[in-house]
């Protein structure tokens, strides 16, 4: 408008009050935690169909294909028993070494699998984060559906050779399933904070796997931590009991080997409070680790 020969523009109206005033929002904006909570449980199905579609085409050009679910565990556990146990000697004084390690093998596989998945959960699909509108954590949700997918058959492989080795079935096989349980709510807090470590460009899928290697030799996996750790001062002997993989692989031995070096009191004092508090503590932290980086996946 002119006004005594001089032009005044009118000022520019704010684009953030007037998309305030009429109801607009960031496109991907992190909605409240509640509300982030109902569509993830909305989206349930989709990851079961996700994880099923990713399960079948994982080793679909491999001649033995989904049997690699199993394979590759036992084929560790060989390895692990000639160097481990008949060469450097671990398998001395421990009873029945064989379902021993195989347990520990494939127990620790589990969560080790299922942060190595998570860490490229969100990095390896950007390109679907960016063409669709979802909850981000149900893409390493979906990760830790597909190894909880393959665990269920290792475990019935696992259970087979537990037996023939002698450990007949009883009521304390049915400690599988609250043990896996409560490693499954711990391994989905892992792969939620490896999700986000690995969300843009970084280092993190190639240091994890030596931080993972270093975790097992340190769960008694491979020996016995009592006897391994003798001499050692007693704090050492404490750590390595109740740090959470060998919580998770000592109650599924308690659970599947009827020997007398794997009964209750060979547990940890409060075992089971420490293997819930591991498994909330993990679970919390990770999806609300996850959660507060929601607005930036795939914006890289």
């Amino acid at each position: 408008m002119a006004l005594d020969g001089v032009t005044r523009d009118r000022p520019e109206p704010d684009a953030a009050e007037m998309a305030s005033r009429y109801g607009l929002s960031v496109s991907g904006a992190r909605p409240g935690l509640p509300e982030y909570l109902r569509r993830l449980w909305e989206h349930r199905y989709f990851i079961g169909e996700f994880a099923k579609a990713r399960s079948s085409t994982k080793y679909t050009r491999a001649r033995l294909g989904a049997f690699w679910f199993v394979l590759t565990p036992l084929l560790n556990a060989a390895v692990y028993y000639l160097i481990f146990g008949l060469l450097l000697g671990t398998s001395r004084g421990v009873e029945d070494f064989i379902s021993f390690l195989v347990i520990g093998v494939f127990i620790f596989t589990f969560t080790r699998n299922t942060v190595t998945s998570g860490v490229k959960a969100v990095y390896g699909e950007r390109g679907l984060i960016r063409a669709l509108h979802f909850p981000r954590a149900v893409l390493p949700i979906t990760q830790v559906t597909i190894q909880l997918r393959q665990m269920v058959i290792s475990m019935v492989v696992l259970m087979v050779i537990v037996a023939a080795r002698g450990n007949l079935p009883d009521w304390e096989w049915l400690l599988m399933v609250p043990v896996l349980a409560l490693q499954l709510m711990f391994n989905t807090g892992l792969a939620l904070w490896a999700a986000r470590l690995g969300s843009k460009a970084s280092d993190a899928a190639q240091w994890l796997p030596f931080v993972l290697r270093a975790w097992m030799y340190g769960s008694g996996v491979l020996y016995s931590v009592e006897r391994f750790t003798q001499g050692a001062p007693e704090w050492v002997g404490v750590l390595l009991n109740v740090q959470p993989a060998a919580v998770y692989i000592d109650f599924m031995r308690y659970a599947l080997m009827s020997t007398d070096n794997f009964g209750a009191e060979n547990l940890p004092p409060y075992a089971w409070l420490i293997a819930l508090g591991w498994a909330l503590l993990a679970l919390i932290a990770g999806f609300v680790y996850f959660y507060r980086a929601e607005e930036e996946y795939g914006r890289d």
